[in-house]
């Protein structure tokens, strides 16, 4: 994982990581479906921290958390998508 701090947010339906670099926030939302499934909805990384690894990174701590969590990611986001096949040690996190 990298040195990006990703805070997270739950809501009742919904939450969002957000990761705080250099004054720009990127950020990951989904949807709770259930108390073993997330929705990876969207991905959302501002021009001043493209190329730096930020949206990767706030992928990376959505799969570590399902994982610590026991909960699977369905991903909808196309950048989620891409990220899990790149990725197939991730294999395990994912519900598809």
């Amino acid at each position: 994982m990298s040195d990006f701090a990703i805070t997270r947010e739950d809501g009742e339906t919904k939450g969002r990581y957000v990761l705080t670099h250099a004054g720009a926030e990127a950020e990951l939302t989904y949807s709770i479906l259930s108390p073993q499934t997330r929705i990876a909805d969207h991905t959302g990384v501002p021009d001043a921290l493209r190329g730096t690894g930020a949206g990767l990174a706030l992928v990376e701590r959505l799969v570590a958390d399902a994982r610590a969590e026991g909960w699977k990611i369905v991903p909808l986001c196309p950048f989620v998508n891409r990220q899990r096949a790149k990725h197939p040690e991730w294999a395990d996190a994912f519900n598809v």
